[in-house]
């Protein structure tokens, strides 16, 4: 994008489907050189695959529902975050999300970086 171009608008149906982790759905609505942006949404009691977003700095609000966040050795350090919550996600750190709630978690992420955004494995070390 330049300078010259236009504001641009991001309505719900023009996010699409990105980057797949088991248990979570992922919404990409914007992606330029350096930027990822979206939505993620994680279904009442669901645990994602561990993943981690290689060299991206991970910002994320929590808009809706309670997230519970697992990464350090064997998944050890806990974070539980609630609406109005932001959490940071270091780049390479291994995690996992789960929803402990009765509804549907909403979370707007917005990561910082190059490279692929996501990379799935088997666990933290």
């Amino acid at each position: 994008m330049a300078a010259r171009d236009p504001v641009r608008r991001v309505s719900p149906g023009d996010r699409v489907e990105a980057d797949p982790t088991p248990g979570m759905r992922r919404e990409e609505a914007i992606a330029v050189d350096g930027l990822w942006a979206g939505l993620v949404r994680t279904g009442p009691g669901a645990v994602s695959g561990w993943h981690h977003h290689g060299d991206y700095e991970t910002s994320i609000y929590v808009a809706r529902g309670r997230v519970r966040f697992e990464s350090g050795a064997g998944g050890s350090e806990v974070v539980e975050a609630e609406p109005g919550d932001f959490v940071h996600v270091p780049p390479g750190a291994v995690h996992r999300e789960s929803n402990p709630g009765d509804v549907e978690s909403a979370i707007v992420v917005v990561r910082a970086g190059r490279g692929v955004p996501t990379v799935n494995v088997d666990g933290p070390a």
